[in-house]
């Protein structure tokens, strides 16, 4: 039996998100807390390198959005990978914290070429009643790729990060860009049809509603106009603020506050990257079922009491309540991030109100490791970072919670 090219394109972008979450995502803390040790940076100065990770994003979303509604995926992801390894390459040879910062913007440039939003819209064009499940296999190795971060930290502690760094650029352009080579633009310009369904009869067997219920149309500029565009945009962001601050601040908050090493922390980012996947495997089934911003906002509740845990923690069992409580909410709730604009908004511009989303999400990335790093500076350690960001989380739901479908413009 043939196998629909979309499904291919999901489990490509799988494997993607898989090296970016094992080699740089979520397991950039693991080179924060040895630079903090070994070069004696400061907090705030390591937390600009994450910020940096973001701002390629901010500035280069709205034309990345533009390039893939007009020339398709394949020749950005692929520019992508490359720039990807290249700047591990670059950081593996640093010596002052001027190349620290370059070697980031290089990874930064290229994981915005290859990352979650230009994988997520090439898919998005492949499938519509089967979009929350495609989306959540691409989600599925983003989160199993931080499975591997006890791995990445080993090998930091082992071998040196200079090694793991280079390493880590090698083996990402080999592995990556044969999987960027199997993306394909449209599916009506290959002689498919979205979610590979082919007929009345078989549309209707799957439960599709397309011939009664059309799909959504925007412009950008329509879409702009609806509140629930801002909405999505400031949960999305909010979200990110805690995403990232977790993803830069943790393994050092658990070696400074409780005296754990980089690998002993690094085991609970492993634990809540298996939460993480257990959420991506229930919100593919949740996001074809309910009203995806009602399951957003609960995620974003969940996301603030496991850092408000975290904060706090000072047994192992208020760790583990973290790394289940934060996986668990960033699995279900990261796939429906670009599900829910599409089926708000369809397929028509998604590349550019995609790209534009990036850029204000993106903007939570970049401010939430500062914000923890600056006040981690002040203070002497992150409760108060910590808290102020767990408290944010709370406004998020909110936003979430009011972003209801707009209506179908008048065309």
């Amino acid at each position: 039996m043939r196998v629909f090219h979309g499904w291919k394109m999901a489990f490509a972008a799988a494997g993607l998100q898989l090296i970016q979450a094992m080699m740089l995502y979520q397991a950039f803390g693991a080179y924060v807390a040895v630079l903090a040790t070994e070069m004696g940076w400061s907090k705030t100065s390591l937390s600009v390198g994450a910020a940096m990770l973001a701002m390629e994003a901010a500035l280069l979303g709205p034309a990345i959005g533009w390039f893939l509604d007009r020339f398709g995926a394949k020749g950005i992801i692929k520019t992508g990978i490359s720039l990807f390894g290249l700047g591990f390459i670059c950081l593996s040879q640093i010596e002052t914290l001027t190349g620290f910062y370059v070697s980031i913007i290089i990874c930064a440039l290229g994981m915005s070429m290859f990352g979650y939003f230009p994988l997520n819209v090439a898919v998005i064009q492949w499938f519509e009643k089967k979009r929350a499940r495609a989306l959540s296999v691409v989600g599925l190795g983003f989160a199993v790729g931080g499975l591997f971060v006890p791995l990445i930290a080993g090998s930091i502690e082992m071998f040196g990060w200079r090694t793991t760094a280079l390493c880590s650029g090698i083996i990402s352009i080999i592995i990556g860009y044969p999987l960027a080579t199997l993306f394909r633009r449209r599916p009506e310009d290959f002689g498919e049809v979205v979610d590979g369904i082919h007929s009345q009869a078989q549309a209707q067997s799957n439960g599709s509603a397309t011939a009664t219920t059309p799909e959504p149309s925007f412009t950008i500029g329509q879409a702009l106009r609806t509140k629930a565009f801002w909405l999505l945009a400031t949960g999305h962001a909010i979200a990110l603020v805690v995403v990232m601050t977790v993803n830069t601040h943790a393994i050092n908050h658990m070696r400074i506050s409780m005296g754990y090493t980089i690998t002993q922390a690094s085991l609970f980012i492993m634990v809540m990257t298996g939460s993480q996947v257990a959420g991506v495997l229930l919100g593919g089934y949740l996001g074809d079922k309910f009203d995806k911003r009602l399951v957003a906002a609960s995620c974003m509740l969940l996301h603030a009491g496991a850092l408000f845990v975290l904060t706090y923690a000072t047994h192992t069992l208020e760790l583990l309540f973290f790394a289940l409580g934060h996986g668990l909410a960033w699995g279900t709730r990261g796939p429906f991030m670009q599900a829910i604009r599409a089926d708000y908004f369809g397929r028509k511009s998604i590349g550019m109100i995609l790209g534009i989303s990036a850029s204000i999400a993106a903007i939570g990335q970049t401010v939430g490791p500062l914000i923890a790093g600056y006040l981690g500076d002040v203070t002497g350690d992150y409760q108060l970072g910590f808290t102020a960001i767990s408290g944010i989380a709370v406004i998020g739901a909110l936003a979430f919670w009011f972003a209801r479908r707009p209506q179908q413009p008048n065309t």
